[in-house]
């Protein structure tokens, strides 16, 4: 087992994967990525993620030089060239000087401890604000400064994550995931128009609602609904559903992982298996 790189058609071993620092990709975070887990070769929602990076392509006038159907493969086979049962994927595309460049990475996933996903996490907000309908919000871009940022000054104050507003005061999503709450029965989460991601796995929160009969409802909302809030989870592709049993010194419910953000965590990791 070990963690492999496929760069601009090669497959590489870490030490050997080199680009040059004249790419706009490098100088200006010029690109976009899809983070992805494969559970014995096999990714959920990778047509989705596929879709998704392409569609970013046009807006960022980037040409994607593989068809989707290249893409799987490079992907399935630097999975199986790892060797590893549970593995984190990262696909990249940046610009080059020439062109755009295409990454693949594999590496050992290391999932987060399960006591977090039976006490929940503790989030704090943050200090940097998102911008409430930018187009390049909804994108995975490859400068992610602000979600970074975020997540650091969360972790210096002993948290585990971040709660981002936009310049309105609404929630947006996570320093990493999307985020939902729960009340009376009904699930809520931001509106694209806050300037919250796209998510893969917040969609995939929408079908599993769908089939539980559960209302999900998008909208503007505000601290204060969140903190009154019955249950807050964030989805993102790695984590999954991760519920949240603090914001800042707020306890959300009774402080642990809620019977709906439950329900959530088991069917998603049915879909794992």
């Amino acid at each position: 087992m070990k963690e492999i790189i496929f760069l601009n058609g090669r497959f590489l071993n870490y030490p050997q994967a080199k680009v040059s620092v004249l790419d706009p990709g490098f100088l200006y975070g010029f690109g976009l990525f899809e983070t992805m887990r494969a559970k014995r070769g096999r990714i959920i929602y990778l047509n989705a993620h596929l879709s998704r990076i392409k569609a970013s392509c046009v807006l960022l006038g980037l040409a994607f030089p593989y068809s989707p159907e290249k893409t799987k493969k490079i992907i399935g086979q630097a999975i199986d060239r790892s060797g590893l049962a549970d593995a984190y994927v990262r696909l990249t595309l940046w610009k080059q000087e020439q062109g755009a460049g295409v990454c693949v990475m594999v590496k050992r996933y290391r999932p987060y401890p399960q006591d977090k996903y039976k006490k929940g996490i503790k989030i704090t907000v943050s200090s940097l604000r998102q911008a409430e309908g930018s187009s390049l919000a909804r994108i995975k871009s490859a400068n992610r400064l602000l979600f970074e940022l975020s997540y650091l000054e969360a972790r210096k104050k002993g948290f585990d994550g971040s709660l981002i507003l936009n310049n309105r005061g609404y929630v947006s999503e996570s320093s990493r995931s999307n985020i939902f709450f729960v009340k009376d029965g009904q699930i809520f989460t931001p509106a694209l128009s806050c300037g919250c991601l796209d998510g893969i796995t917040r969609r995939g929160v929408f079908t599993l609602a769908e089939k539980d009969k559960i209302k999900v409802n998008h909208g503007k909302f505000t601290l204060d609904d969140f903190y009154a809030a019955d249950e807050v989870f964030l989805s993102n592709s790695l984590a999954g559903i991760m519920p949240v049993a603090y914001i800042d010194k707020t306890m959300i419910g009774d402080g642990r992982c809620g019977k709906i953000t439950q329900q959530f965590i088991t069917r998603y990791n049915s879909l794992l298996k």
